[in-house]
């Protein structure tokens, strides 16, 4: 049997209209009795086809000519899912139907306002007069209209369907026609057109608002929306969530969803914003976020705007948030200041070095030509070790590597290297650079390598109190003596050792050659 909206209670006192089966639809509506009968009958007697969904898209109620449009009976539908038992039909666009009705009931639930569907196709079951049952090809037009409660929130979807498949049909046959005009002025002056028109419209916004969508996540700065007092995450993108570490933002105050945020002022900051409605801009602002799981918080830098975002009265409703992860930047220019401050640091050191060799090297060779000669050998050992650095970036250089090159002239037969791996800061590699030198050249001139069958022997370790030890143990020349007087290269060997590193020297001189004993901290120099 079929049944009826009816009222309940005191036929003379407020009630609500509502259905049995449906949970009371319209409940938030409060009519008096009579006039809530009226209504319900009205409902169920219109030739139109009328039908309520929850937000949910669940069947809340419909009349009579919806039910007879569908052949189907009030219990089948209430409480069911529109999208379980919507079809569209099975050609290709029967996905594309679903689709655009499900976009319009989405948009009466997001925006409270009407939406039209001025045309989409829905094909329904006919019983012939002989009882069999055919697919026949149906278009309609649709309104779906919000229903509010006291509060102003959506309830309820009120769907208003007409049926204009003759008119489609007719549209159809005139398409091409030469009399398609007088056909169409026929329809109301091209009134089907403009819907399609419309609902082109429709589609085109709809496709836009995707694009845009896409854009805001897939874009390279990080983006959020912030709304109310409280700052809500409305929506952000995948840069903000890779950015905080964290993906499960929407629907949350700012200082729930990042706790570690407020205390660093940035909420003052975006109640200053909706307050005052002017954006505020920062540059390379440091941030502290807890971006793993274990809660130690990271310094990041940001460039970033906080842009008001106003509703329809010029009201601030929330803040836009986009901006940049400029850590990389920030970071590298500060090692390209520290590095501008080390070169002309180190330019000033080598400056004073060459200062020095120049002078102690005119007052040990009063001759031009054998001045020229030490003070180009000597500038070449610095060079040499100055190519080392450069290898690195400046950055050091190993022990072998430096003694190699200072010593490579002589032929690897005749130096032997022997020690472990050790890294040496710039000034180190400089100041052992300089050291080698001096003690190659005086056993080419006076010691082990001024013999075919001298050696020079180089030794080093490492102890576990920090300290290096270097040996430089020259074995088949010319048995040494201490010099009368100290040269250039005896006082620069003493000072790089004793100043430079920190250490200490101790010579012997056997009567194979010379032995020097060298120690400093494995991390001397200034850098």
């Amino acid at each position: 049997m079929q049944k009826k909206f009816q009222t309940r209670g005191n036929p003379e006192e407020p009630r609500t209209l509502c259905r049995p089966h449906a949970g009371g639809v319209l409940k938030h509506l409060e009519l008096s009795g009579e006039l809530a009968r009226d209504i319900a009958l009205a409902f169920d007697a219109s030739p139109n086809p009328y039908m309520l969904l929850t937000p949910a898209f669940r069947y809340a109620g419909m009349n009579q000519a919806y039910l007879d449009v569908l052949g189907r009976r009030r219990e089948d539908l209430i409480g069911r899912d529109i999208f379980e038992l919507y079809d569209g039909g099975t050609d290709a666009t029967a996905e594309s139907n679903a689709r655009r009705l499900r976009e319009s009931l989405e948009r009466v639930v997001a925006t409270g306002e009407r939406d039209h569907l001025p045309l989409i196709h829905y094909p329904i079951a006919v019983i012939d007069p002989d009882g069999s049952s055919r697919i026949e090809d149906r278009w309609w037009s649709a309104t779906h209209s919000p229903v509010r409660n006291a509060a102003g929130e959506v309830v309820y979807i009120l769907q208003h369907t007409q049926d204009v498949t003759e008119v489609e049909r007719l549209r159809r046959r005139a398409a091409g026609d030469a009399d398609r005009t007088i056909v169409e002025s026929l329809l109301g002056g091209n009134i089907l057109a403009r819907a399609e028109h419309v609902q082109a419209d429709n589609r085109r916004l709809q496709s836009e608002r995707n694009r845009l969508l896409d854009i805001f996540l897939q874009a390279p700065g990080f983006i959020a929306v912030l709304t109310g007092p409280d700052h809500v995450f409305q929506m952000h993108n995948r840069a903000y969530a890779q950015l905080v570490g964290r993906g499960d933002l929407d629907g949350k105050p700012l200082r729930a969803a990042l706790p570690e945020i407020p205390d660093q002022g940035f909420l003052n900051l975006l109640d200053e914003v909706r307050t005052s409605g002017q954006p505020f801009e920062g540059r390379a602002v440091p941030v502290q976020l807890a971006r793993t799981g274990s809660g130690a918080l990271e310094t990041v830098y940001l460039d970033f705007i906080y842009q008001p975002l106003r509703d329809s009265d010029g009201s601030v409703a929330g803040v836009f948030v986009q901006g940049h992860d400029v850590t990389d930047a920030v970071l590298a220019d500060r090692r390209q200041r520290l590095m501008i401050d080390e070169l002309n640091h180190r330019v000033k050191n080598t400056l004073a070095t060459v200062q020095s060799i120049a002078m102690q090297t005119a007052r040990a060779h009063a001759e031009p030509e054998r001045f020229a000669e030490r003070f180009q050998a000597r500038l070449m050992a610095l060079s040499h070790t100055h190519d080392l650095l450069t290898r690195s970036h400046w950055e050091g250089a190993d022990l072998h590597d430096t003694l190699q090159h200072e010593t490579a002239a002589h032929g690897v037969a005749r130096v032997l290297l022997n020690g472990p791996v050790v890294g040496l800061k710039p000034s180190a590699a400089l100041s052992l650079g300089m050291i080698f030198h001096e003690l190659a050249t005086n056993a080419a001139k006076y010691g082990a390598l001024s013999v075919p069958d001298g050696r020079v022997t180089v030794d080093w370790t490492r102890g576990p109190d920090g300290l290096m030890t270097v040996t430089w143990r020259e074995t088949g020349g010319p048995p040494s003596a201490p010099p009368q007087r100290k040269g250039f290269g005896s006082r620069l060997i003493e000072r790089a050792v004793r100043h430079d590193l920190a250490g200490d020297l101790t010579t012997d001189y056997g009567d194979q050659g010379l032995v020097a004993v060298m120690r400093f901290p494995v991390d001397s120099g200034r850098g």
